[in-house]
C-alpha cells in the first residue's frame, strides 16, 4: 500500500511532553499501512532516544532517525523530508498533537482539491493560533482571498513533488523565523492552497514549563536579520504591488507593530526594549513604504510610524496610554429558542473598568505621515477607530476548556454610537449582539463534543482585536439562566462558572443538574404510570429510561423506557411504566437516564424511592438510620489547642501542620 502521509516530528529533549505526540500520532484514523511517522532526534540528552527506539521497534510504521545536535528545527525537518516516502508530508513539533483525524481530513481535503499545501484549523493551549484564517473552509486559498499570512508555522501538510520540483526545504542553524522563511515561498509557489477549518487538526501547545523554543527571549539583532530573509522572498517572488504589499503588513503588524504596543513593550526591560525598537526602527525605515502603512488598522499604523521616524519615546508614551484599555462584555440574556441558545450582550473597550470614549468629530482621521507628539498619536488613534466603526466587528466563540479547541457561533450585530453625558464632544462605541449556539451544529458544522465550554468574545474596532470572556450584565445578583436542555442527544446545562463568566456543561454534569432538590410531591403515580415535570428543555419526545433497583438483599435491578416531551414553562413531562407485578414489597430506589439511545447512556441517582405496598404504589424519601446515641458514653469535647486551632487562618493552620508533624495534622485540620 502506498503511504499517503509522511508525519515528520523533530524532536529535542521534550520529557514527558512527546507522549501526547505519539499518543495522537498512533490514535489517526488513516489506517497505519497508509502513514509513518519519522522522529528526527535532534541530539536529545535525555531519555527521550530510547523510548523513540521502543516504540519504532513496536510500531512498524514509525522511524527514528538519530543525528548530532543541530541547535534547531530547520535540519530535523528537512532529513525528515529526505527521508520521508509518502505522498504529503506533514510536520508537527514534539510537544503538540494532532486530533484523532487529522491525517485522513487534511489528506482527503489535499487530494480533492489538488492542493500542494493544506492548513488544518487549528487551537491553541497557552500559545496564539490563527482565529480569522479559520472562519470557513478555504478550498482554494491564496495570500489575496484569504488570510493566510496569520499562519506562518510549519504545521502544515505539504505534497512531497512540489517541495523537490521547487527545491524548497528549511534554512538550517540555529536561527529564528526559519518557518516564515519557508512558509512564505510554498505560499507563493504553490499551485493551490486548501484551508480545512471544520475540524481541529492540529493542537499548539505550551509546555507547563514554557520551555518551548518559541517563548525564549530573542536576540533582536539575529531576529530581525532572519526576518529580512522572510522579506526577501517575498520581493524575489513577487512584483511591487497590493500583493506584496499584503504580506509585507503581516510582518510590520504583527512582528513589530505589535511588539510595541501596550503592556507586551512595557513589560521588557528598559536595555532590551531600547534595543528591540531600534531593530525594529532599522526594518521598517529600510523596508516599509506608505502603501504598507496604508493597509493598517489606526492602533498599529500610528505606532509603526512613529517607530519608523525613531521616535522612542513617542511610542512608549501611547504604550502606557493603550495598557488600560481592555475589551468589557456584558450578557443581558440566555434563552433556549427551539433546540439552539439565544444569547444577547453587549461589548466595547473600557479603560479601568469604565466605558471607554472617543472623539464624535472624527474629521482629519487619516492625516499623512508621522503624529507630531504622542498626544497628537492618541489623538490621531481615537479618531481613526470612531472613523472605522462601521467596519467594528464582534464573535462569540465556544472554546473546550481542556484542549482549546474553538468555533464561531452565528452572530447577528448592530453598532451604536452613544452620546456621554456631560462630555458633548465624546462618544462610546458599543457593539450589541445575539449569538445562536446550537449545540447540534455548534463545532463547525457537528455537535458539541462532551466538555466544558467556555464563551469568549472576539471584538474588534479600530485595530484593536482582543477576547474576553463572556461576563453577566450584573454580577449582584447573576442574570437567570435557562434550565437544562436535552437537545441532540446531549445534556447541555448553561451555567456561569465561579469567575462568573458563561460556559456550557455539555454531558458532564451531575450535581448541577437539580436531582437532589426533587421532592416525592413532583412525582405522582396513577395506576402503573410515573409522571413528573422535570426543570429541562426538550424539542420534542425524547427517549429516557427509569432504573428500579429493589430492596436488599437481593436487591434487583429492573430498566423500563420512558419519555421526556416538552411542557409549558420550558420544562418537560416524564412518563414511565411501572413494572407493578415486578415490584416486591418495599421500597425500589429510582435513577433516571435522560437520553436513553446515547453511545453511553448514563443514568442519575434520584432521592426517591417508589415505595410497594398493600395501600399501593408511592414516590417517597428513602428511609434512613440515625445511629443511636451511648446514653452512657460522655461526649467528649475537643480540647483548649484543638479550639484555638479551629480560629487560626487556613494558612496558619496548615503551617503548623507542617511543623508539628503527621501525628498533628488531624486536630488542626479540624473546621476546614
Amino acid at each position: 500500500m502506498p503511504v499517503k502521509v509522511s508525519v515528520v516530528v523533530p524532536v529535542y529533549n521534550p520529557g514527558p511532553y512527546i507522549e501526547d505526540c505519539i499518543a495522537s500520532v498512533l490514535r489517526q484514523s488513516l489506517p497505519r499501512d497508509e502513514y509513518e511517522v519519522i522522529f528526527v532526534n535532534d541530539g536529545s540528552s535525555d531519555g527521550t532516544p530510547a523510548r523513540l527506539d521502543a516504540l519504532a521497534a513496536e510500531h512498524p510504521h514509525i522511524h527514528v532517525i538519530h543525528q548530532e545536535p543541530s541547535g534547531w528545527s530547520g535540519k530535523p525537518r528537512n532529513v525528515g523530508i529526505a527521508a520521508s516516502k509518502g505522498e504529503f508530508v506533514m510536520f508537527v513539533d514534539n510537544d503538540d498533537f494532532l486530533g484523532d483525524e487529522a491525517l485522513e481530513r487534511m489528506y482527503n481535503y489535499g487530494v480533492e482539491n489538488e492542493a500542494d499545501l493544506i492548513i488544518g484549523k487549528m487551537a491553541g493551549k497557552g500559545r496564539p493560533v490563527p482565529v480569522e484564517l479559520f472562519r470557513r473552509n478555504h478550498p482554494r486559498a491564496t495570500v489575496e482571498n484569504a488570510p493566510l499570512m496569520d499562519s506562518l508555522t510549519p504545521h502544515k501538510m505539504l505534497r512531497r513533488s512540489f517541495l523537490d520540483r521547487i527545491g524548497l526545504r528549511f534554512p538550517e542553524g540555529r536561527r529564528r523565523l526559519e518557518d516564515h522563511v519557508f512558509v512564505a515561498e510554498a505560499y507563493l509557489r504553490a499551485s493551490n492552497i486548501s484551508v480545512l477549518s471544520d475540524y481541529v487538526c492540529y493542537y499548539h501547545i505550551k509546555r507547563d514549563d514554557a520551555s518551548n523554543a518559541g517563548f525564549q527571549r530573542f536576540d533582536p539583532v539575529g531576529y530581525f536579520a532572519n526576518l529580512r530573509e522572510a522579506l526577501d522572498v517575498v520581493e524575489r517572488y513577487t512584483e511591487p504591488g497590493p500583493k506584496r504589499d499584503r504580506m509585507f503588513r503581516r510582518w510590520l503588524r504583527s512582528e513589530m507593530g505589535e511588539r510595541l504596543r501596550g503592556n507586551r513593550f512595557l513589560k521588557l526591560p528598559d536595555d532590551y526594549r531600547r534595543e528591540l525598537f531600534d531593530e525594529i526602527h532599522k526594518v521598517i525605515a529600510e523596508r516599509m513604504g506608505p502603501s504598507v502603512f496604508a493597509l493598517l488598522e489606526p492602533a498599529h499604523r500610528v505606532v509603526t510610524e512613529l517607530a519608523g521616524a525613531g521616535r522612542y519615546e513617542d511610542v512608549l508614551a501611547v504604550a502606557e496610554w493603550e495598557a488600560a484599555i481592555a475589551p468589557s462584555t456584558s450578557a443581558r440574556s440566555v434563552t433556549w429558542d427551539g433546540a439552539a441558545l439565544k444569547i444577547e450582550f453587549s461589548a466595547e473597550y473600557a479603560v479601568d473598568g469604565a466605558p471607554k470614549t472617543y472623539p464624535a468629530d472624527t474629521s482629519g482621521a487619516e492625516p499623512d505621515g508621522p503624529a507630531a507628539d504622542a498626544a497628537d498619536a492618541i489623538a490621531r488613534l481615537e479618531r481613526g477607530t470612531a472613523a472605522r466603526f462601521a467596519k467594528a466587528r464582534v464573535d462569540l466563540m465556544m472554546r473546550e476548556r481542556e484542549t482549546h479547541a474553538q468555533f464561531f457561533q452565528p452572530v447577528e450585530i448592530t453598532r451604536e454610537t452613544l452620546p456621554v453625558e456631560g462630555e458633548p464632544d465624546r462618544v462610546r462605541l458599543v457593539v450589541k449582539a445575539t449569538a445562536t449556539v446550537d449545540p447540534a451544529t455548534a463545532a463547525g458544522g457537528v455537535p458539541l463534543p462532551a466538555g466544558l465550554w467556555d464563551a469568549f468574545v472576539r471584538l474588534t474596532i479600530g485595530g484593536w482585536t482582543r477576547e474576553h470572556r463572556l461576563f453577566p450584565v450584573s454580577k449582584d445578583p447573576l442574570p437567570p439562566l435557562p434550565v437544562p436542555g436535552i437537545v441532540g442527544g446531549r445534556r447541555v446545562l448553561p451555567y456561569w462558572t465561579v469567575k462568573n463568566n458563561f460556559a456550557l456543561d455539555v454531558d458532564q454534569a451531575s450535581k448541577r443538574l437539580g436531582f437532589g432538590e426533587l421532592r416525592p410531591a413532583d412525582f405522582t403515580v396513577a395506576g402503573d404510570r410515573l409522571r413528573a415535570v422535570l426543570p429541562f428543555h426538550v424539542t420534542g419526545d425524547v427517549k429516557a429510561a427509569i432504573r428500579l433497583t429493589g430492596p436488599k438483599p437481593a436487591a434487583e435491578v429492573l430498566e423500563v423506557p420512558a419519555t421526556l416531551s416538552p411542557a409549558e414553562g420550558g420544562h418537560a413531562v416524564l412518563d414511565a411504566p411501572l413494572p407493578v407485578r415486578s415490584l416486591q414489597q418495599g421500597g425500589w430506589r429510582l435513577a433516571l437516564c435522560l437520553v436513553a439511545d446515547a453511545a453511553e447512556p448514563r443514568f442519575f441517582t434520584l432521592p426517591l424511592v417508589v415505595r410497594n405496598s398493600p395501600e399501593g404504589l408511592k414516590v417517597a424519601k428513602p428511609a434512613t438510620k440515625k445511629p443511636v446515641a451511648d446514653a452512657a458514653a460522655p461526649r467528649s469535647r475537643p480540647g483548649v489547642a484543638r479550639r484555638l486551632a479551629r480560629k487560626l487562618p487556613l494558612p496558619v493552620r496548615r503551617a503548623l501542620v507542617r511543623a508539628l508533624g503527621k501525628g498533628k495534622k488531624p486536630a488542626l485540620q479540624e473546621g476546614k
